[in-house]
């Protein structure tokens, strides 16, 4: 670890993490130093044997951007990671990062840029059961030559969310925002149609459009970490067995390949599963 890489912290309203790390000019320059080494070792320069020509004419021909570039590259995971422990913080989410103009390593200056990130939401479940016994009370009422009514997921769903409070990362909700909207757009092209032709159908226009992603993303977000609190709380957890079983009932070899292949998606999602199931029978 680099006790010379720095880092501060800022949490922001919306619960979105802010870490701005700064990467010393010596790291920057010792690490210049090997990328440039490397591009002398494998440059071919014409009337010279393969990584012989003289460095100055190799770093005359060099492309500094490109260097630079791979610096970043090279510093910039470590320090984010560093500055992850430093702070003490969990995310769970990729970095979105912000690189400023780098300054050449021979102008001593430091390097700097922005990570936002976020943690968990904090979810307050409160007196959930409650309001979803109100729901399901409905479909155990025995009306003798009649079936009882099963209890609609989407009100079990409303009154779990009715009930709790959440604390939603807008990074968190912006992400899933775009991938709802990328999703989208690539539906849209396979129907053979641009994105104007989709909206003009729909009588919606981009901002409409964002919006009620964005209003969907942040449900779906609290109703996963939602479940995810219940299941703790609850201690739900899906046995080994049971992930086997989902695999062999899958209905051809590529979908049980691609189960195999992602095992802790398949139980995450079979937990998800067995909390609606407790929700149901409340």
């Amino acid at each position: 670890m680099n006790k010379n890489i720095t880092t501060a912290l800022q949490k922001e309203p919306n619960g979105t993490i802010r870490l701005t790390i700064t990467i010393p000019s010596a790291d920057v320059k010792k690490t210049w130093e090997e990328m440039m080494l490397e591009v002398v070792n494998n440059a071919e320069v014409q009337g010279f044997r393969k990584g012989k020509a003289p460095r100055k004419l190799v770093e005359e021909k060099a492309d500094k951007e490109k260097i630079r570039e791979e610096v970043l590259k090279k510093l910039l995971p470590i320090a984010y990671t560093q500055a992850v422990k430093t702070q003490g913080i969990k995310p769970i989410i990729n970095p979105k990062i912000h690189v400023e103009k780098l300054a050449d390593p021979d102008t001593n200056k430091d390097w700097q840029f922005t990570a936002l990130t976020c943690e968990a939401p904090i979810i307050k479940l409160g007196k959930y059961k409650e309001n979803i016994q109100k729901i399901t009370a409905k479909s155990k009422i025995i009306i003798p030559g009649k079936e009882p009514v099963p209890v609609k997921f989407e009100d079990i769903v409303k009154a779990l969310l009715d009930n709790i409070t959440a604390e939603i990362p807008g990074i968190l909700v912006d992400n899933e925002t775009d991938r709802l909207l990328s999703q989208t757009l690539e539906d849209v092209k396979k129907l053979g149609l641009t994105l104007d032709q989709y909206l003009s159908s729909t009588g919606k226009n981009p901002q409409i459009l964002r919006e009620e992603y964005r209003k969907k993303a942040e449900n779906d977000i609290k109703l996963e970490f939602t479940l995810l609190k219940i299941a703790e709380e609850e201690k739900i957890v899906v046995e080994e067995k049971e992930i086997e079983e989902a695999i062999k009932a899958s209905k051809s070899d590529d979908e049980r390949k691609n189960l195999e292949a992602n095992r802790y998606l398949l139980a995450s999602i079979l937990r998800q599963q067995k909390t609606l199931d407790f929700l149901k029978n409340l």
